[in-house]
């Protein structure tokens, strides 16, 4: 395993990250507990998760990821092993079964509170924010557009100031934000700067193949401002094995079960998926492999969040810190990105 620390602190993590959100659902808790003990022997000791996990998410299952976890922390006394990040849900439809009032003192509070809870531990390393209140194109939508009716309010020094309240109590070390937009990131760095405020350390948005928005105007801001990408769906829902491509999807594969992420299998996502599986082929790579070695080695990536629902799968995405691809396999890759830029936005 290769190994970073979380940006501006000394927290040691694993350039490979585990990703729960199958958890629950697709997954059953014995299926979590493999995947975890799996992953830990593998040299991974960062595990990230979040109230609102399983995905899709439900009232019938809200946090259930994060009690296997917590059942895994007890069973096992690992606690002390693992980097562990997990996330305040934010406002929205379905999040309605979880609280309504955002990032508010008295959520960020609560949110805190239960997860450590269900998580049976007494501090988390990393706290994230879900995603912003305020409404931006997140989440498939490809441009920004503004909302008049858009009822909220700049809130961005409230929220650092109860944060460091938070961490000031020992529940939490460190803060991030998760599918945030450029002057969302700035605005925060901007806040913690003048007021003397937690400093928001990592950003955890999606980054593959298929979806490289990051680099447009938040890979500069990461790299300049020493912001680590927490990098989520490198391999776009499974469809970067190429498993759908060749029909060998098993019937618990994310697309089967859940149609509504239909972005991942576009008539432009499928095209540039099938030009980069026969860049792969070409070159003895798998393709997840491949992609996944492209999102390890980007340079404002702090840590790639991998997801499996077999330890099999779970192997093959693991053993991608293994490898580098060659200059000509990036040339072959950038031109496909040329042609077919972020289908899956």
């Amino acid at each position: 395993m290769k190994y970073t620390t979380l940006p501006n602190t000394d927290i040691k993590v694993s350039k490979i990250c585990l990703g729960t959100m199958t958890w629950g659902n697709q997954n059953t808790q014995d299926e979590g507990f493999a995947q975890m003990d799996f992953a830990l022997d593998k040299g991974v000791n960062f595990f990230d998760t979040a109230e609102l996990y399983p995905v899709p998410a439900r009232k019938e299952t809200y946090a259930e990821t994060e009690r296997i976890i917590g059942n895994w922390f007890a069973k096992t006394g690992n606690r002390d092993k693992v980097v562990l990040g997990s996330k305040i849900a934010g406002t929205g439809d379905y999040t309605a079964h979880i609280r309504t009032n955002g990032f508010s003192k008295e959520a960020l509070n609560d949110a805190v509170n239960h997860s450590l809870k269900r998580l049976k531990t007494d501090y988390i390393d990393l706290y994230q924010l879900h995603w912003p209140e305020r409404n931006t194109n997140t989440f498939g939508v490809r441009d920004y557009k503004n909302n008049p009716k858009d009822k909220w309010e700049d809130n961005f020094k409230e929220i650092l100031h109860n944060l460091d309240e938070i961490i000031k109590s020992g529940k939490i070390r460190q803060v991030g934000i998760s599918n945030e937009k450029a002057w969302g990131t700035m605005r925060y760095l901007e806040e913690s700067k003048r007021q003397s405020l937690p400093r928001m350390i990592t950003i955890q948005n999606a980054y593959s193949l298929i979806n490289r928005v990051f680099e447009g105007d938040l890979a500069e801001v990461s790299q300049r401002e020493n912001i680590g990408l927490l990098a989520y769906s490198p391999m776009a829902f499974g469809v970067l094995s190429g498993k759908y491509i060749n029909g060998t999807a098993a019937k618990n594969a994310r697309l089967n079960m859940f149609s509504h992420f239909s972005r991942y299998s576009s008539v432009n996502a499928t095209e540039a998926t099938k030009r980069y599986l026969k860049i792969a082929e070409n070159h003895n790579l798998s393709l997840a492999q491949m992609s996944l070695a492209f999102v390890n080695e980007r340079p404002f990536v702090t840590s790639n969040i991998i997801g499996a629902t077999n330890l099999e799968q779970l192997e093959e995405n693991i053993d991608s810190i293994n490898v580098s691809l060659s200059d000509e396999v990036m040339k072959e890759i950038d031109a496909v990105h040329s042609d077919i830029p972020n289908p899956t936005p």
